[in-house]
């Protein structure tokens, strides 16, 4: 087949003898059970993919959603989006990116041909599998199988695994010298906190802002907030364990909701005078999504949701909070354009715009996988 398709196409022999990689990957075979390390194929590339060597990947809350429901996908599944890894292969088409280079997956593509991606108001491509949650690459198919099953893909991107296939669309080629371990966390943690308050809200010098949760998200609100100069940063957190690390990227205030007997928008609005300029909620919470736009500014004020929301529940708000001028907005990456931005931003790192380091607080080996969970849902 291979010397069959070398005489038809102009590409190199190597390219086109692709093979099934057997490796591990951490499946999750149905929800609210441990990861299992599994040996999985990986089926090569085809048109305009690219297979990729995962070197390091990040643990997101939005990746335990799945396992606990709140973000509804289709099992078994591999998840993971957050990573930074080095080519393996291309298929067919592929021209951005070679065999060699080092990347970051994409869980926002950008096609560059659809309304998201041709407007200067937005980034959510079209082609992105968040809304549909189909677990299918492009063309409906998935490259993963395991034990004669095949085994759904996670938003495009599914890092949980040594070698993982993704659009063109969606993988960044970044600078060779990038320590992959650190700038995984521009493929989703960093990105979109910083982004949410430099990109999304647009976050003034002297202004006031709140965060709704510390998280690895939420410290890089605050980072974003810091960088945009902002004169009061108030982090707000029920684990008093976070507030250290806040102050350290540049909270100037924390506070706990469980040491107050009021409602925290009402503690928030007491400590400003009159509301904050700037609050994002970065848990995932309809409760606290209500809490951050309530402690904005009656006229102004700019709530941001930055938290994935839990599936099947809804807000009931009072339609004063908008209609007195409060502006609500949602942020998915940051408002980045992915593939422009990523190595715009791992460019920023390497100069030292910014640090990555104070957000890794434990490097684990791929197979205490189920460890790393446990220390997210304890706030560790």
């Amino acid at each position: 087949l291979c010397g069959d398709l070398q005489t038809q196409v102009p590409f190199p022999f190597s390219l086109l003898c692709l093979q099934v990689i057997k490796c591990k990957a951490a499946v999750m075979w149905e929800a609210n059970k441990p990861f299992s390390i599994e040996e999985v194929e990986v089926a090569p590339p085809k048109a305009h993919e690219v297979r990729i060597k995962i070197v390091a990947t990040g643990i997101c809350r939005s990746d335990d959603h799945v396992i606990t429901g709140g973000l509804v996908m289709p099992f078994p599944i591999i998840l993971g989006h957050e990573a930074a890894g080095i080519v393996e292969s291309v298929g067919q088409g592929v021209t951005s990116i070679k065999p060699g280079d080092k990347v970051i997956p994409l869980f926002v593509p950008q096609c560059g041909e659809c309304n998201g991606c041709l407007s200067t108001k937005g980034n959510l491509c079209s082609k992105n599998d968040i809304g549909s949650a189909a677990g299918l690459m492009p063309d409906g198919t998935t490259r993963f199988t395991c034990k004669g099953q095949a085994i759904h893909h996670f938003i495009g991107t599914s890092t949980f695994t040594e070698y993982t296939v993704v659009h063109e669309s969606a993988v960044a080629k970044i600078d060779p010298a990038a320590p992959l371990e650190k700038v995984c966390l521009i493929g989703c943690g960093f990105s979109t906190g910083y982004g949410a308050a430099v990109q999304t809200a647009k976050v003034e010098p002297g202004s006031t802002c709140a965060i709704f949760g510390l998280g690895g998200v939420g410290l890089s609100v605050v980072m974003g907030c810091k960088a945009a100069g902002a004169s009061r940063i108030i982090a707000v957190d029920i684990n008093s364990d976070k507030f250290a690390k806040a102050k350290e990227l540049g909270a100037t205030e924390c506070v706990n909701p469980k040491d107050f007997k009021k409602p925290i928008h009402e503690v928030l609005i007491e400590m400003t005078g009159h509301g904050v300029d700037y609050s994002f909620e970065v848990i995932g919470r309809t409760e606290t999504m209500a809490a951050a736009l309530a402690c904005c500014q009656y006229n102004y004020g700019v709530s941001v949701i930055v938290g994935v929301p839990p599936a099947a529940q809804k807000i009931t708000f009072d339609p004063m909070l908008l209609f007195t001028g409060r502006t609500w907005k949602g942020s998915i990456f940051g408002g980045w354009k992915s593939k422009d931005s990523v190595p715009k931003l791992v460019a920023d790192y390497m100069k030292k715009k910014f640090a990555l380091e104070p957000l890794i607080t434990h490097t684990l080996p791929f197979t205490k996988i189920n460890e790393g969970f446990d220390l997210l849902r304890t706030g560790k």
